[in-house]
């Protein structure tokens, strides 16, 4: 025998159970996943006011870059426009003269047998100005006022 069997203070051979608890059952979330602590919880397809998934993203506007994108395109429109500009060819002349249209003419071709030198554009708009001319069909016959280049 052991020294504590001899003087009384020996334990049990089988431990006695503690009595049991009768088990809590949660109806209301009874086969809800578990969500991880950072996530919100959404019922019934809303989110909670406080979510942080409502909050939309903020991204820093950076203005130096946007400035300076702005005058760049600035210059790039303001020297298309003056190479474009600066292309065209001498002026329209200020001497006109009265002209019979023949048959096949058109403002194009008799702008390029007057004024060569200039634009023909410019010079079938002048034409127009002069004669007061809203269409551009010509009858053979009509005199017409054009433009005329001088002639060195």
């Amino acid at each position: 025998m052991s020294i504590l069997a001899e003087r009384g203070h020996a334990r049990p051979a089988t431990p006695v159970p503690a009595p049991l608890r009768p088990v809590r059952v949660l109806r209301g979330r009874r086969g809800e996943v578990d969500r991880p602590p950072t996530r919100a919880r959404v019922v019934a397809g809303r989110r909670p006011a406080g979510s942080p998934c409502a909050a939309p993203r903020r991204v820093p506007v950076r203005w130096p870059w946007l400035a300076a994108l702005a005058v760049a395109s600035c210059l790039v429109v303001a020297g298309l426009g003056l190479l474009g500009g600066g292309a065209s060819g001498a002026p329209v002349p200020e001497r006109t003269t009265t002209v019979s249209v023949g048959p096949g003419d058109t403002l194009s071709s008799l702008a390029a047998r007057f004024a060569p030198e200039s634009e023909p554009g410019a010079v079938v708009a002048r034409i127009k100005e002069l004669n007061r001319l809203d269409r551009a069909v010509l009858v053979p016959g009509l005199p017409l006022t054009v433009p005329v280049a001088d002639v060195p």
